[in-house]
């Protein structure tokens, strides 16, 4: 059986069945129907055909051995570490955790919010700061996001200092980010002080990159008496013996979770934190988790402050991050909750033993080091760098050689004491195992940590692998993900991700290798990274397409970043307007934003599409300052604009750039290109339309695909050794996305997968299903929730959009009554108020058979009815049952029933739930009180005691 077969959700007769509603006689004639006939490609895709599962993996597979696995002690931001295998099996490969979406719909996110609660304790314990979010995408777009933190916090200054001793890519990205935003930037060595006013902040490395420490607090006083602030980059694993950046006084500390049991993933995705002090916690950019109470008082865990999103803020949001690396936090949170801080102490400590016996030795042999005091990594001076990183490579160790004469060497968990002495042999070291020195240290006693982190239970209590494995199916059963039923996400595609394509991700050969591992021993990620690209390309008809960024808002940027450079480089200068129909995705406007882009709104016509006469009226508005145009294809309304074409040759005329939002390519990838429809620059979400999970939350990947005339502005390595951060790139240049040169590889075989096996009929008949998934679901429930906008024929889109206004206005029932009374019916609810407020937007995706789609249908037809019961007078709105949901177990079985309406009603609506009911693990959430008593750390475990809690 081919795998698209295995894709696509209704089989033959259901697709016909689906077909006979809706008056078509083929799928290709609903979609031709739909599709406006202007943008459709004239030409199929010019892909291999689709491969068998087994087929797609042998290939990887040879890829996979192409690739050469050293033992890596490279270090410069990513570490060596091991994975617990019941980690690795019980949540990274355990599709109840990676296929759940991020937890906008609390009550059926519990577990994996609990799990990022646990992730926030674990930072804010470490860093000695009180509020940590619930993780950002790499270190060096966190020294970024921190910058524009510090910035927004202090206003009156226009210069950052960024520590010399940061990492090259930390420096590169950080240093590109803040001068888009007009900030001017000073590379200093902050260990020798302050020079100067009128800063925003300053950025220290602890520890440097060349592994020394050094005590940074009198510079981060300086810059407080200057009026500025101070953000630290820290090592998480070196916070269990050094002072915390708290302690030593930062505002910010940034830095990777990535050797808390995540992969090397030859770059990513790893998770990276952020913890502030009390006063910059509603600045902070990322997501926030908190606890709350439910409709019963019992503690609840929820994301608070969400006026901070983009998606609601939107040219105003503190940041543009949408998808963040949830998976990964979760991932660091159950290693420190498996390890325990006693565990995580003497890993660290067995790793600075390791580097100070590694350092004694190549001293004893009369080499010189850079630092006397270090943790992990250990710098060499005066030797031949590249002759003895090529000797340690032949003996299958990954060193750092830096320039010529320095070599750098950096401990991770899984190294020996065998390791120390190889690796000082290449130094001329000649020692043993027996001869180490057991009390080595190189740690300063003035920084030597003394406060207590960890102390909460739930890192004290799990340690053995019977424990962790049933906190992990725990947390996972209080959730609803895609492993359980259909997501409907208008927007987000959650669509079946392939056990075929997930396995390979944690194959050694992908998952152990270095980012900045020498090509020799990489080609096999090259090879497949390259085709990727080239596949990616040729489904969006742009000349290239970099696969850098690591989720589909650092696309954006980087794509409007293309944009911004280009014109510069033609002498625009003033180009600086970008215009954003109402319909587009909430992300645009921030990124906008970030990319020091003035936002213009354009109005929606009554028929949801871009209203031209408004078009017209901006671009005579903004004339030669018009940048570009971000459009959202098929927009955001769920509908096909007919007037794409004419929109993008308005604005090319007016001398402005298309910018096509490609996070609805499940509704074009094989009909149509918007490379070739008038698009200039497109984003991609691989984890939509591309089948990469969304794991809770993260990770994602959001390649950005060009014409020829931006090729140039493409993202550039950040590690390049020609790149001098102190300088401004170049006009004609792009600029580093991301840390790693390749962005989150470690996910990619996941869309390579999907893609080789689907081939080119399969990725046009996938997105062909989509659509008749959608308008399957908007026939059938038109007559009970108003479908808001339609296209050609009355047909929708891959998604719609349910008006449920004047529903409200009747009943008093509201869009986000009917997602919580959903859950009673098992079912995530729809996308909810977005883009329209009082409306749900459902997407129902290809994977979906007519089973589960009629399924949705019925529960939705059922709480209509319940709604008539409210506007027949029947009941009222404060004592119905939608009004009352979610039900837990616990409240349907307990002694006192207080309501109107049945137990059964309330939790037994349909008769099919009796055999596969989910009961949520809370009742409905109090999110106001969560934002006024904000709590983002581990509660005591008396808050969940039952006996105190007050009863509805």
């Amino acid at each position: 059986m081919e795998f698209i077969s295995r894709h696509l959700g209704p089989d033959a007769s259901e697709t016909s069945t689906m077909l006979s509603k809706l008056g078509y006689d083929s799928v290709e004639a609903l979609v031709t129907a739909a599709i406006p006939q202007a943008i459709v490609s004239d030409s199929p895709l010019d892909m291999p055909e689709g491969l068998s599962e087994y087929a797609a993996q042998a290939r990887l597979q040879e890829y996979a051995e192409k690739n050469v696995v050293l033992k890596s002690f490279y270090g410069q931001g990513y570490s060596d570490t091991i994975t617990p295998p019941v980690i690795r099996r019980g949540l990274i490969e355990d599709a109840g955790w990676y296929t759940a979406y991020t937890p906008y719909q609390p009550e059926i996110s519990q577990g994996r919010l609990e799990a990022l609660l646990n992730f926030q304790t674990l930072i804010q314990d470490l860093t000695g700061l009180p509020i940590a979010n619930a993780s950002l995408l790499d270190e060096a777009s966190a020294v970024a996001e921190a910058v524009g933190l510090m910035a927004r916090a202090v206003k009156k200054g226009r210069r950052v200092v960024l520590d010399s001793r940061l990492h090259p890519q930390v420096l590169a990205v950080a240093a590109e980010r803040a001068r888009a935003s007009e900030l001017e930037v000073e590379i200093t060595d902050l260990t020798d002080g302050l020079v100067g006013e009128d800063i925003v902040g300053i950025v220290g490395a602890y520890t440097g990159t060349e592994g020394d420490i050094a005590d940074l607090r009198k510079v981060i006083e300086e810059a407080h008496t200057r009026g500025g602030q101070a953000t630290l980059v820290a090592d998480p694993l070196s916070l269990l013996l050094l002072e915390s950046p708290g302690e030593l006084g930062a505002d910010i500390a940034v830095g990777s979770t990535q050797r808390f049991g995540v992969p090397l993933f030859f770059g990513g995705p790893h998770a990276a934190y952020m913890a502030v002090t009390d006063k910059l916690k509603r600045q902070m950019p990322g997501r926030l988790v908190g606890v709350s109470k439910d409709a019963d008082g019992k503690p609840a865990y929820r994301l608070s402050l969400q006026t901070r999103e983009q998606h609601i803020r939107r040219e105003r949001a503190t940041s543009n991050i949408c998808t963040a690396q949830a998976l990964l936090a979760n991932v660091a949170s159950m290693y420190a909750v498996y390890h325990g801080p006693k565990g995580l102490k003497a890993i660290a400590e067995r790793v600075h033993l390791l580097a100070s016996q590694f350092a004694t030795a190549v001293k004893s042999a009369g080499n010189k080091t850079t630092a006397e005091y270090f943790f992990d990594t250990v710098t060499v001076a005066g030797v031949d760098a590249q002759a003895i990183k090529a000797d340690l490579q032949a003996n299958g160790y990954l060193v750092r050689a830096i320039g010529q004469d320095k070599v750098s060497v950096s401990f991770g968990e899984s190294a020996t004491a065998e390791d120390v002495v190889a690796l000082a042999a290449a130094f001329g070291a000649s020692t043993s195992v027996d001869a180490l020195d057991d009390n080595a240290s190189a740690l300063p006693e003035s920084l030597a940590r003394t406060s207590e982190y960890l102390t909460h239970e739930i890192f004290n209590s799990m340690h053995s692998e019977t424990q962790m494995l049933r906190y992990l199916r725990t947390l996972a059963d209080k959730d609803l993900a895609l492993d359980r039923t259909m997501i409907p996400l208008g927007s987000c595609t959650m669509k079946l991700n392939p056990t075929a394509a997930m396995e390979p991700i944690s194959w050694p050969e992908f998952a152990n290798i270095h980012p900045y591992a020498p090509e020799e021993t990489t080609e096999g990620w090259r090879l497949l990274i390259e085709e990727l690209e080239g596949w990616l390309a040729e489904i969006t008809g742009y000349a290239k397409v970099s696969i850098q960024p690591n989720a589909g808002s650092q696309g954006e940027l980087a794509g409007l970043l293309a944009i911004r450079r280009y014109h510069v480089a033609n002498g625009d200068h003033g180009r600086d307007v970008v215009l954003i129909p109402a319909s587009a995705h909430g992300t645009n406007a921030a990124s906008a934003t970030l990319a020091n882009l003035r936002v213009a709104v354009v109005k929606t016509a009554d028929d949801g599409s871009i209203d031209t006469s408004d078009l017209d009226a901006k671009i005579e508005q903004y004339g030669e300052h018009i940048a570009g145009i971000m459009i959202t294809y098929p927009s955001t309304h769920g509908v096909f604009d007919p007037e794409v074409r004419e929109v993008c040759d308005k604005v090319h005329a007016a001398g402005g750039q298309v910018y096509i939002d490609g996070a609805n390519m499940n509704a074009l990838s094989g009909w149509a290109k918007p490379g070739q429809f008038g698009g200039d620059v497109s984003h991609l979400n691989l984890h939509k339309t591309f089948t990469i999970p969304h794991g809770g939350g993260g990770p994602g990947v959001g390649p950005v695909g060009v014409a020829e005339h931006l090729v140039p502005f493409l993202p550039t390595d950040a590690n390049d050794p020609a790149i001098d951060p102190a300088e401004p790139t170049a006009e004609g240049k792009g600029v580093p996305s991301t840390a790693a040169k390749y962005g989150s590889a470690g996910v990619l075989p996941i869309s390579w997968a999907y893609l080789a096996m689907a081939g080119a009929q399969g990725i046009k008949d996938a997105t062909s299903w989509a659509i008749l998934g959608a308008n399957y679901l908007a026939h059938e429930l038109k007559d009970s929730f108003p479908v808001l906008y339609t296209g050609n024929e009355d047909l929708v889109a891959h998604e719609c959009i349910f008006d449920l206004r004047p529903l409200t206005d009747e009943s008093g029932v509201t869009a986000a009554d009917v997602a919580k009374r959903l859950i009673d019916y098992g079912f995530h609810a729809p996308t909810l108020s977005f883009p329209v407020s009082g409306t749900l937007m459902v997407e129902p995706t290809e994977s979906e058979d007519l089973g589960e789609l009629e399924r949705f249908v019925t529960a939705m037809r059922a709480i209509r009815a319940e709604i008539q019961e409210i506007i027949d007078g029947k009941v009222a709105y404060e004592d119905s049952v939608i009004h009352n949901a979610p039900f837990t177990a616990e409240a349907a079985t307990a002694d006192d029933w207080e309501y109107g309406f049945s137990r059964a009603k309330a939790v037994y609506p349909l008769d099919s739930l009796r055999r596969t009911k989910y009961y949520p693990p809370v009742r409905r959430i109090d999110e106001a009180y969560g934002d006024r008593n904000l709590v983002c750390s581990c509660p005591p475990p008396e808050a969940f005691d039952t006996a105190s809690q007050p009863t509805n």
